[in-house]
């Protein structure tokens, strides 16, 4: 979403050579780049003006100590000013009240709110064990109480029934009290969107915050909607007593201003930020990682954590076991990393996550390979019986035919596939010899290209 952003920025550090510190007259082009990144990326112009005062304050007069060039001082104050826009630290749901701790989940139609409201579900249960119950008051939207009884469903919680007949305040009341009886730690409340901001939206939402009296009020915003993301949450603010911002579609290919303004606007915390469709993809945002990824930094402790909660340990060392030997890796350990990479969110997610230089050349590995080709690939191999998939040599020309028709794909792209293990097995031999430089020039040719 800001890859935009992310490469002019990097530019900055190309403009500034040879200096000994950073003087007004010095750094003018670089903050007019760093302007021109924050602008096209669609962030509010009074954020912009304050952030390029602020940057220019602390960098002005700034020594250029050890090994730092000129640019990468700039970057370092410009990293911090970042992180100080986006709200400094980050901030969880506040979940010691007593229970059930009541979220109100308020925003636009079409930001995303009731798979929002799966997602938080999802991750209260699994990295909070907390027993949650979700509830809808949109009583307008036409199969909005049935959608959340599917997401419920597929996230594994509880779901408090509603009719669209009955009234919103209604409904919220008797689900409030069904939590308390049942001993739910954490009752979501989706409410209904408008299309625009109304009277009507407003009053109905005030009426359900008084009713229920929450512990945490979330406005919902989709990242795509740019400058209008920022007066709808400015509008919301001022009805609502807000506690936090939940920014979604993140991943998407707008410009993604709306992660750097809202804060600044609302004075309010981004507490999450959703990417994807899954109900796996909700992150608990934090500012200095965010800030970190804008410059091309990645992100490694978020990847370090999206490993841990999706790779399963004893597999993990079960396949570093074959690594060291070099011995048993077959089309089953395969078929597994592929499985492992798409929890955690196939290659998109897992180069988002890197420093720009290594995302870019594991970019140019991967050769495009898209979430569609892994399936394939994964696809291919669960038409395998589990002989061949152990032992792929006795894979001829009829076997072949059966696993491209029950696959659905042509002979080629099992030959393929086929040529792409037997590379991998090799790798993995030159691995466990210790030779990484064989290693790397190996990986080139592995990497599966199924078009």
């Amino acid at each position: 979403m800001l890859d935009n952003l992310t490469q002019r920025l990097s530019k900055v550090v190309k403009t500034l050579r040879g200096q000994a510190r950073l003087t007004e007259e010095n750094i003018q082009e670089a903050l007019r780049e760093v302007r021109m990144a924050l602008l096209e990326a669609d962030v509010a112009l009074p954020v912009v003006k304050d952030f390029i005062a602020r940057v220019k304050e602390k960098a002005v007069g700034q020594e250029v100590i050890g090994s730092l060039t000129p640019g990468q001082a700039l970057i370092g104050v410009v990293h911090d000013e970042l992180v100080a826009l986006m709200g400094g630290q980050g901030e969880g749901l506040k979940l010691e009240a007593r229970p059930p701790v009541v979220v109100l989940m308020a925003g636009l139609q079409g930001a995303g709110k009731t798979t929002t409201v799966g997602k938080l579900a999802k991750w209260l249960k699994e990295e909070k064990k907390k027993k949650v119950l979700v509830v809808s008051t949109d009583v307008y939207r036409p199969a909005a109480i049935e959608q959340l009884r599917t997401v419920a469903e597929q996230a594994g919680v509880d779901f408090f029934p509603s009719l669209p007949e009955q009234q919103p305040e209604a409904i919220a009341r008797a689900a409030k009290d069904w939590a308390e009886r049942h001993f739910h730690d954490v009752l979501l409340v989706d409410t209904a969107g408008r299309l625009a901001i109304d009277q009507a939206m407003m009053e109905e939402i005030k009426a359900l915050h008084a009713a229920l009296n929450p512990t945490e009020t979330l406005f919902v915003v989709d990242a795509m909607l740019g400058q209008d993301a920022v007066n709808t949450a400015r509008a919301f603010n001022e009805a609502l007593p807000l506690t936090g911002v939940v920014l979604t579609k993140l991943d998407g290919d707008a410009r993604g201003g709306a992660a750097l303004s809202v804060r600044a606007v609302t004075g309010k915390p981004i507490k999450f930020a959703g990417v994807g469709e899954k109900l796996s993809g909700l992150e608990p945002f934090y500012p200095d990682r965010m800030a970190s990824r804008i410059l091309g930094m990645g992100d490694i402790l978020g990847l370090v954590e999206e490993a841990r909660r999706s790779v399963d340990e004893q597999k993990a060392k079960e396949l570093a076991q074959k690594l060291r030997t070099g011995k048993g890796f077959d089309l089953n350990d395969f078929r597994e990393q592929i499985v492992q990479m798409r929890k955690m969110g196939g290659i998109g997610a897992l180069l988002d996550k890197l420093p720009a230089q290594f995302a870019q050349a594991a970019g140019q590995l991967q050769g495009g390979m898209e979430e569609k080709a892994i399936r394939r690939i994964q696809g291919i191999i669960d038409a395998m019986t589990p002989q061949e998939r152990a032992n792929p040599d006795i894979i001829k020309a009829s076997r072949k035919r059966r696993i491209a028709a029950g696959a659905g794909v042509t002979v080629q792209e099992v030959n393929r596939l086929l040529k792409q293990f037997d590379q991998t097995q090799r790798v993995m031999k030159q691995f466990s010899k210790g030779g990484m430089g064989k290693v790397m020039r190996g990986l080139r040719g592995v990497m599966p290209r199924l078009h």
